[in-house]
């Protein structure tokens, strides 16, 4: 019987998953997260299925060790190469971020025209246009990739020149097609949601997959009676973080996003899982 005060394991790339603990942290206060993030191998949106699907592997082996009682994958890529497999092979709930977006495009959409940004590897998988197209056939999905705002992102430049032309440079070609709704679909994109929004205009809605991956890891873990009831006491190790490189830089990153405190980043040797 899996203990309902167990924490959640939520686990990216890099630092974008950090989008979705967030949402974790503050639609589902009393639970408890363990986090990694593989800073020495990101980014996963250039590489291949096999390789994504193995690093997902051994972060899964790994977070099994710290006795999760469900997984995040908080990273659109290895949601769309690596999930599917992954369910097969444990016995805890597994989720991915991928779903709860396209749900949630496909009932947002007026015009039926919905504009997806992601890495290479979730654009080329065409993964949201599946889900979409299984809830709402007839919409139209446009998948565009913007490789280079995950080190944009990770570099700290979220309101700055250069992400505002490179923008503008990526997204131009939806605006013309005149897409209503807009899927950040990678886990770091939240972070220059500003800049997108302004590049977009009003008349379009975007949609976090990191907010809609809460509230739906929400309802799972309702489903199956396995919120925890417990509140945070003071002195509680609540959110712990894993990384596979440069702990110093990923803790400041981190204070960055998420103001809970965290105090402490250990590097993990994941190759080993």
């Amino acid at each position: 019987m899996i203990n309902e005060d167990a924490p959640i394991g939520v686990f990216d790339s890099g630092v974008g998953g950090l989008t979705v603990a967030r949402e974790i942290m503050r639609q589902l206060p009393n639970e408890k997260i363990v986090y990694f993030g593989d800073t020495a191998r990101v980014p996963y949106g250039s590489k291949s299925r096999e390789t994504v699907t193995r690093y997902t592997r051994q972060i899964v082996r790994f977070l099994r060790t710290q006795n999760v009682k469900a997984i995040v994958a908080a990273c659109n890529t290895a949601s769309a190469y690596a999930l599917d497999e992954v369910e097969r092979e444990v016995d805890i709930p597994v989720i991915g971020v991928v779903k709860p977006g396209a749900k949630v495009a496909a009932q947002t959409t007026l015009n039926g025209k919905i504009g997806v940004i992601g890495t290479e590897g979730t654009i080329a998988s065409s993964i949201y246009s599946r889900y979409i197209k299984e809830i709402k056939p007839d919409t139209d999905v446009i998948g565009k990739a913007c490789p280079l705002f995950v080190p944009l992102v990770e570099e700290g430049l979220w309101e700055d020149p250069v992400t505002d032309e490179i923008t503008k440079r990526y997204l131009t070609e939806l605006i013309d097609i005149g897409i209503d709704t807009l899927i950040l679909g990678c886990t770091h994109y939240p972070l220059i949601r500003a800049t997108i929004g302004r590049v977009m205009g009003d008349k379009v809605t975007l949609v976090n997959p990191a907010y809609e991956t809460a509230r739906e890891l929400k309802r799972l873990l309702e489903g199956e009676n396995m919120l925890s009831s417990r509140a945070a006491k003071l002195g509680d190790n609540r959110y712990r973080f894993y990384v596979s490189d440069g702990a110093e830089k990923f803790k400041h990153f981190a204070n960055s996003i998420i103001k809970y405190g965290i105090l402490s980043a250990k590097i993990i040797p994941i190759e080993d899982y």
